[in-house]
């Protein structure tokens, strides 16, 4: 299995004491989250020789995800007047972490003042929640780690398959298309999610072949349906319902069990077979099979990896890096691989680039900045020049 990623927790210690807990300990408990994240807390650390700042900062250089609580407290503030909080915010911000942030209670007048900056700050950079209590938190926390790890295996999988580039005459983004269709693909990857059997030991296996793509996971199917209901109108019956809730918020599935059939259909407009189900032993198992020709397969298990790290630069990643070759903003590099989507453009596909080294932002202090670019590292230039000799 691939390495947990790494939660850290910021906020002020003493006034959301309970909160940061009560986070640790539902995540550490839950049979689906405690495999494949650990959370950091600051206070669990032991006394050390150490400056408390330059410890909680270099725990967020070391965070695959940052999560913040916001309280009405703004914290200790250091000889620059910036609490421990905001720092963290900042560092997070830099650095491109993927960040989530949960707001307590409604009534800003009873903020802190900076803490009211704070949180207006970061509302003008991302979505943010409110939340009463402690359940309430845990709910939204809940779903935006379940949407998180789905959102990565559908990219890692497309990054490894055939893709054909059109031209731009309908538009000024050139329509890209895959061997298989990429709706299909999340869709089966979404089912193996909601569906699987928590209590087994068993991971979801994603399984590219030269002929087809498999996606295994523990479980079976209830007992009022069967395989071939799967190929017809049918009843959406979730095993895990507390996994489908947050999964049909966000739209990732449907409440009416029109998944298998979507998949059927958008197979069929591709020009392929239609997908495969079957139950074998414990483990249920969707095909989907790639167009005849393909060659080269890889084996990935469903989140726990970022695209393209694990195995080198994708071939999206590799596009980006010659775009990059100069400078290039972040809509110019989405629009090479026809990507529209902001936030997860800059977690799934660039940020794994800066983490190897090869991809370094022109502003790294503003991070925001409109003049903002991405460019090659000298590494990166070494990189892209060895690609480029072995191609000749």
């Amino acid at each position: 299995m691939s390495a947990k990623q790494r939660i850290f927790i910021s906020s002020v210690q003493k006034e959301l004491a309970l909160e940061r807990r009560a986070v640790k300990d539902f995540i550490h408990a839950d049979p689906l989250l405690s495999r494949f994240f650990e959370v950091f807390l600051f206070e669990d650390l032991p006394a050390a020789d150490l400056r408390a700042d330059a410890v909680y900062l270099s725990e967020v250089d070391r965070c695959t995800l940052y999560l913040a609580l916001f309280g009405n407290d703004y914290g200790f503030e250091d000889a620059q007047g910036i609490s421990p909080t905001e720092r963290e915010f900042d560092r997070a911000t830099t650095l491109g972490k993927p960040r989530l942030i949960y707001v307590r209670g409604g009534d800003d007048s009873a903020r802190h003042l900076k803490m009211r900056a704070l949180v207006r700050k970061a509302g003008d950079q991302l979505i943010r929640r409110r939340f009463g209590d402690i359940p309430e938190l845990i709910a939204a926390i809940h779903a935006s780690l379940v949407d998180h790890l789905v959102d990565q295996a559908p990219d890692f999988v497309l990054s490894k398959i055939a893709r054909s580039v059109g031209t731009r005459a309908a538009g000024a983004q050139a329509p890209v298309d895959y061997e298989l269709p990429r709706e299909a693909v999340a869709e089966a990857i979404v089912n193996a999610v909601a569906h699987r059997d928590y209590t087994s030991n068993a991971s979801v296996q994603v399984m590219l072949f030269a002929d087809r793509l498999e996606i295994w996971n523990p479980g079976e199917l209830p007992p009022q349906l069967t395989v071939d209901n799967l190929r017809r109108p049918h009843a959406s019956i979730p095993r895990s319902p507390r996994i489908a809730e947050p999964l049909f918020l966000a739209r990732y599935i449907e409440k009416a069990g029109t998944g298998t059939l979507d998949m059927i259909n958008l197979c069929a407009q591709a020009g392929l077979p239609a997908p495969e189900f079957r139950q074998d032993g414990g483990q249920f198992i969707q095909t989907l099979w790639r167009p005849k020709g393909t060659t080269g397969g890889a084996e990935v298990t469903t989140a726990g990896t970022k695209p393209g790290t694990k195995l080198g630069p994708s071939g999206d990643q590799v596009e980006i890096l010659a775009k990059a070759s100069t400078g290039a903003a972040l809509t110019d590099l989405m629009a090479v691989v026809n990507r529209t989507n902001r936030t997860k453009f800059r977690d799934q596909v660039i940020q794994p680039l800066m983490d190897q080294g090869l991809l370094e932002m022109t502003h790294p202090d503003s991070p925001r900045s409109p003049q903002q670019k991405y460019r090659l590292t000298a590494q990166g230039q070494a990189w892209l020049a060895n690609q480029t000799e072995k191609k000749k």
